[in-house]
């Protein structure tokens, strides 16, 4: 498995330092949590002024000890001390219940800002995104971001505004002396630009290790039983470990990086502690108390430049995940309403919302003709797919896509429900280009049943409704009744409470197709797209499912796409794709009968695979193949000569 390749943008070109409008967009979102933020920073400011404010009066009180010993007015600053104790106290507990509100608050913020991101982005962006990839941006790049976010915004105030006091009392107390303990700030300004160079690059590595492993789990997971039954067990251990190998090795220097960096910067502050007690004997008129007050400042302004230093290395190992995050959130989609249907929408909805008959963006609520004119699509440039495309499409009629494999058959369709845009030509909606309606709008209007449904883990009553929430029990089962896929669900344990698991893996592959298209049916979509929904099923789901389709597909429009023949027979018009265009068009019967048809051949080469399959007892269904006429009952025609 090779996830490297698609995981070159996690290391960018973002410049090793710092980036501050990054941490400002993360703030911004962090204060939507407004009384979390308040009450940190009022926390930490309250605990920076009683903190200021002690070591002074600890030196009045051994000044006053001194010279009075215990007397009313030491007695009166003793009390204002146990205060003090207790309002610290207060404060801590207020910054830890507040941080804690927030962690959670910004961590559910971002998540919900990424998973909504996800929805808009079309289906190119996730074509080149392996699973486990986007995993590690919901779960352990938003826990890392949100996770050191409080702590920053506490530090932020309470360990500058302690500096501010200590600094500010030092030079009001004696300003020679308090010179002497600053005069390291330069060098430790010079020490923590340095490590940023460095561990920025570091923690951007191990965050780009970290997805690389999320990915491949989300891989190995989904692939475990090709694993196994090509014993690739140990090959896949192996990958694995040198996954592992390198986000331990790039954690680690992280690690180190940080380790050395607190002590290099605590070190430095202590240089400025230990001038001070080799500049003190020798400044006259000092009292004892005075000297003990200047000590203890000196120590405090230690104390949160340590705590900075550490913040700092946190937020420096945090920013590979805060970059990530944030690349998702702003990412731009591909394919979203152009600025007139979004100005269109903010107008009809300014107004009340959309009248009778009339879209969200103002245009006609139905859909009755799909024209495609001049179509051209490539995913990749220089590599078309489809080619000078012209269909017309009404309501009412069924058209069914036929030919090989890569052709451009779900492409086609794909284009039809703008999961893409084309990229030549143009696609009309009752004579209005595609990519001028409401995107939203569009595909509340489609149903689209694919070859290999996905089901979520729930019920299959919620399965059903997923695409109208607001059903009711009596419409689901009358969707289930009309697909057919009520047959199956009577005899359940539960009915259409009964839990299908994750992906549907408790029902067969034919039970979630028709739960599929009952999904599908239950929205009343203008377009019914049927994405080669029975290549996979036996004869008899087969009958069911194409009986539904028959069912489903009248007084709308209809693309089949279909690799087995007998599905598309009752098609209004059958058209045969080849690299991107139409090489033959009509009914079944017409084209059945085009001597030296590509049809006509498709057709005769299934049938003869299904007849070679019954003389040997394989029976029918068990290949793709013309079959039985399903639906009929009656034998497919073949033509003779």
């Amino acid at each position: 498995m090779s996830i490297e390749s698609l995981l070159d943008e996690d290391q960018g070109a973002a410049p090793s330092r710092i980036d501050w409008r990054l941490w400002s967009t993360i703030a911004r979102v962090a204060l939507r949590r407004r009384v979390a933020a308040i009450g940190i920073v009022a926390g930490g400011v309250s605990i920076a002024i009683i903190e200021g404010i002690r070591p002074l009066l600890n030196g009045a009180l051994i000044d006053e000890a001194a010279a009075n010993g215990i007397s009313a007015r030491f007695m009166w600053m003793a009390w204002v001390w146990i205060a003090l104790c207790v309002a610290f106290g207060i404060g801590v507990w207020c910054f830890i219940a507040f941080a804690g509100r927030l962690a959670t608050g910004l961590a559910f913020d971002l998540r919900e800002q990424a998973f909504a991101k996800l929805q808009e982005l079309p289906f190119s962006w996730f074509d080149r995104r392996p699973t486990g990839w986007l995993l590690a941006r919901l779960t352990s790049d938003c826990s890392k971001v949100s996770g050191i976010a409080p702590w920053v915004l506490l530090d932020l105030f309470w360990a500058n505004a302690l500096m501010l006091a200590s600094a500010g009392a030092m030079l009001w107390m004696r300003w020679s002396l308090a010179l002497w303990v600053l005069s390291v700030v330069p060098l430790m300004i010079v020490t923590s630009i340095v490590f940023t160079r460095i561990m920025v690059g570091s923690s951007r590595r191990a965050r780009r290790a970290n997805s690389t492993i999320t990915a491949y789990y989300g891989e190995a997971i989904a692939g475990i039983r090709t694993t196994r039954s090509l014993v690739r067990e140990a090959g896949a251990e192996r990958e694995f470990t040198g996954l592992a190998a390198e986000l331990e090795r790039w954690s680690l220097r992280n690690a180190m990086q940080g380790a050395l960096y607190l002590p290099v910067v605590t070190t430095l502050a202590a240089m400025g502690a230990a001038l001070l007690l080799w500049k003190a004997p020798i400044v006259e008129g000092l009292s004892p108390g005075e000297l003990v007050a200047f000590c203890q400042y000196a120590l405090l302004f230690i104390y949160p430049v340590q705590d900075l230093a550490q913040r700092f290395a946190d937020l420096l190992s945090a920013q590979g995940a805060a970059e990530r995050v944030q690349s998702l959130v702003d990412t731009v989609p591909d394919i979203r309403d152009s600025p007139a249907t979004a100005s269109a929408i903010a107008t009809v909805r300014a107004a009340g919302g959309p009248s009778a008959g009339r879209a969200i963006d103002g245009g006609p609520d139905r859909i009755t003709h799909v024209r495609f004119e001049d179509v051209h699509f490539a995913y990749l440039p220089g590599q078309p797919v489809v080619q000078g495309l012209d269909l017309d499409i009404r309501h009412g009629q069924t058209i069914a896509l036929v030919g090989s494999t890569g052709g451009g058959k779900t492409t086609i369709a794909n284009l039809m429900c703008r999961f893409y845009d084309v990229t030549g030509g143009r696609v009309l909606l009752d004579g209005i280009d595609i990519r001028e309606r409401s995107l939203e709008w569009l595909h509340s209007r489609l149903g689209v049943v694919q070859q290999v449904p996905w089901l979520f883990a729930d019920s299959v009553a919620a399965n059903i409704r997923f695409g109208r929430l607001d059903a009711t029990d009596d419409e689901v089962r009358d969707a289930a009744i009309r697909t057919g896929a009520w047959r199956f669900i009577e005899s359940l344990p539960e009915g259409l409470g009964f839990q299908v698991g994750e992906g549907g893996e408790r029902l067969s592959h034919g039970q979630r197709q028709l739960v599929s298209l009952a999904r599908a049916v239950l929205a009343n979509p203008d377009i019914l797209v049927m994405d080669e929904a029975t290549s996979s099923v036996d004869s008899e789901t087969e009958r069911t499912i194409q009986s539904a389709i028959d069912t489903v597909l009248k007084d709308r429009i209809g693309l089949v796409i279909a690799h087995r023949l007998s599905t598309v027979r009752r098609a209004d018009r059958i058209l045969v794709i080849d690299q991107g265009r139409i090489v033959e068009s009509g009914p079944h019967v017409e084209l059945l009968h085009r001597p030296g048809g590509r049809y006509r051949a498709l057709y005769l080469e299934q049938f003869v695979h299904e007849r070679e399959d019954a003389c040997v007892g394989a029976g029918t269904g068990d290949r793709d193949g013309p079959g039985n006429g399903v639906g009929d009952g009656v034998a497919a025609p073949v033509p003779q000569g």
